[in-house]
């Protein structure tokens, strides 16, 4: 059974950091791409960075040069190193795990920003 389950998110006033984790099991963490999306109340779940199997990653526009993605085969665990916060990045945060076996989600973990 495959399990991802992210932790990390909290509070946070606009011009920290966080970093969330993804620890992934019952899956060949190697061979999957890992992905970070959000979902902010009444919007849709967005692209927030990959990384894929080969190291390969891809940012979107709103979060480059802030939010950095990496993974650790080892352990099975991709992170999120997100900085310079704001209050528009406040959303839950999901990590997604694809490949030709098929895609999985963790069940979020809440980012809010604010003073």
């Amino acid at each position: 059974q495959v399990q991802l389950v992210e932790s990390g998110g909290g509070l946070v006033q606009p011009g920290g950091s966080l970093r969330l984790s993804c620890a992934a099991s019952g899956l060949i963490f190697s061979i999957y791409d890992m992905a970070w999306y959000r979902q902010a109340p009444e919007k849709q779940r967005e692209l927030v960075a990959i990384i894929t199997s080969f190291g390969g990653i891809n940012y979107a526009d709103a979060v480059k040069g802030r939010f950095s993605i990496s993974r650790h085969n080892a352990n099975n665990t991709v992170y999120l190193q997100m900085n310079r916060l704001k209050p528009d990045d406040t959303a839950v945060y999901y990590c997604k795990a694809s490949s030709s076996y098929g895609a999985y989600w963790g069940q979020g973990t809440q980012v809010t920003v604010s003073s």
